[in-house]
């Protein structure tokens, strides 16, 4: 179904920049985190003409720094949300089977019987992984896929977790979730597969002003001012949807992370499931990434307007995502152990709940007075669901061609790139992954490749030891394709 290249580049993005002033296409899309290169990848499948605006780079904000589950929903079944839950079973069980199977593996999951966790709340948990395995069934995900949940002994939660304090350990609570190989991967894939369908990606360029026929835009790397013509206009901006929509009642809730070695804890085989202290529906995950690393999250604190640039982590959260996890821990970790530490903010739409835990985590699509359709709320998971809800009503608003979505079973493309050396002793960051990164992901900054394409940022050590190599690289590879012409 591909129709052009789906490589992505600066000379790309000059080329389509410089006719997007002067054509008219049926989705103007603004927003280049998951929801808004889902909307465009649902736009273009179904045969209409888009273009894409952000006003930073690809997953510059939420998407980036998310938990990189691909979750079948199991908090929001102990919270009574039922149908939100139906549908990140269902979404999983496509991203995971149809859409995104390279990106995405089964992961192990434990909640330790161990001090501290409460008969009420191994009761929950294990009463919760039923109800979700009861959801993957529904969903029709096979346990090939995702295994069931099982109890399992204390020698066993050991071999999977060795950093677990043995004493008063009676084994645990196993379940399987789905984990993203990167969340920031994922929303430049499915840009590239966007962009195979001929959608126009424009980074760089921000939406000044929006209609129901258009926007009124800036490049950033120029400073030109120009009008941007369509048919109909998508709001995904996230946490600034109510910049460009007033009406739009978002409410940010801070999400943060830490980052460990894996070592620290053994490196496990499986994630970690701590019940916050008193509750039965709120978790503290530490969860195996790839490189030898540990993240530990999240948090959800309410992180009142105006909005950051970028979402920073508060001590007191970094401190209290490590005392979580040493709860459990036959060893505590210190917290000159933590070698990084991130946050996001989720985009929810305001319930007028207490506190943001409360706030639902259903997506919520809108016209607004001026005639454009605005996307917010929900989750990673769900963006497919969001995408094809948000579509089909600017379809139907501004009479384009009725035509079914397609990305049900639409698969994602592959990703560029190969084997090489590192780019500095010690680093998982190669030389073709920077070359790659530029050439086909559209990554035009030393940032982009750092922060965005890998996730070296994510340790500010490493991250230095990169940037004078990587930055010579981004430079080098920049020039040629200028003068190659692409």
């Amino acid at each position: 179904m591909i129709t052009t290249s789906a490589d992505l580049n600066a000379v790309r993005r000059r080329d389509d920049l410089s006719r997007a002033a002067g054509e008219t296409v049926d989705v103007l899309v603004v927003g280049g985190g998951i929801t808004g290169v889902g909307v465009a990848l649902d736009a273009a499948s179904r045969g209409l003409s888009v273009t894409l605006v952000e006003a930073e780079d690809l997953a510059f904000g939420t998407s980036r720094f998310s938990s990189k589950l691909v979750h079948g929903g199991l908090r929001y079944l102990a919270t009574g949300d039922v149908a939100t839950a139906k549908e990140s079973a269902l979404e999983r069980h496509l991203l995971m089977t149809q859409i995104a199977p390279h990106l995405i593996r089964p992961l192990p999951q434990l909640l330790p019987f161990a001090p501290g966790v409460t008969f009420s709340q191994r009761s929950a948990g294990a009463v919760g992984m039923v109800m979700g395995d009861l959801l993957r069934m529904r969903a029709h995900t096979s346990r090939r896929t995702l295994p069931g949940p099982r109890a399992v002994s204390a020698r066993t939660a050991r071999r999977l977790v060795p950093a677990l304090s043995v004493q008063g350990l009676r084994g645990g609570m196993l379940s399987y979730d789905g984990q993203l190989v990167d969340d920031a991967r994922l929303v430049v894939t499915v840009a590239r597969t966007a962009a195979g369908l001929g959608t126009s990606i424009l980074t760089r360029v921000r939406a000044v002003e929006l209609r129901g026929d258009g926007a009124s835009a800036e490049d950033a790397l120029t400073g030109e001012r120009f009008e941007l013509r369509a048919r109909s206009v998508i709001n995904a901006t996230g946490v600034w949807a109510g910049t460009l929509d007033p009406a739009i009642a978002v409410r940010p809730s801070r999400g943060t992370h830490i980052v460990l070695d894996a070592a620290d804890l053994g490196h496990p085989a499986a994630a970690l499931t701590i019940p916050h202290p008193g509750s039965i529906s709120r978790y503290v995950f530490a969860l195996p990434q790839q490189h030898g690393r540990v993240i530990v999250g999240l948090t959800d604190e309410d992180a009142p307007e105006p909005v950051p640039r970028v979402a920073a982590p508060t001590e007191a959260e970094i401190v209290f995502l490590l005392d979580s996890v040493n709860r459990v821990l036959a060893e505590p970790i210190g917290r000159d152990r933590v070698r990084g530490a991130f946050a996001g903010l989720r985009p929810l739409v305001d319930t007028g709940g207490e506190s943001t835990a409360d706030v639902s985590r259903r997506h919520l699509v809108a016209a607004s007075d001026d005639g454009f359709v605005s996307v917010l709320g929900g989750k990673l998971t769900t963006y497919r669901r969001m995408a094809e809800d948000a579509v089909d009503l600017a379809v139907r608003l501004h009479g384009l061609p009725q035509r079914p979505s397609r990305t049900a079973a639409l698969r994602l493309v592959d990703a560029a790139g190969g084997p090489s050396e590192p780019v500095a002793d010690g680093l998982f960051l190669t030389r073709e992954d920077v070359v790659s990164a530029v050439r086909t992901e559209l990554a035009l900054t030393v940032d982009d490749v750092l922060d965005r394409r890998s996730r070296i940022g994510l340790v500010p050590e490493e991250r230095e030891r990169a940037l004078a190599p990587v930055s010579a690289l981004v430079a080098r590879t920049l020039a040629e394709l200028s003068e190659n012409g692409g």
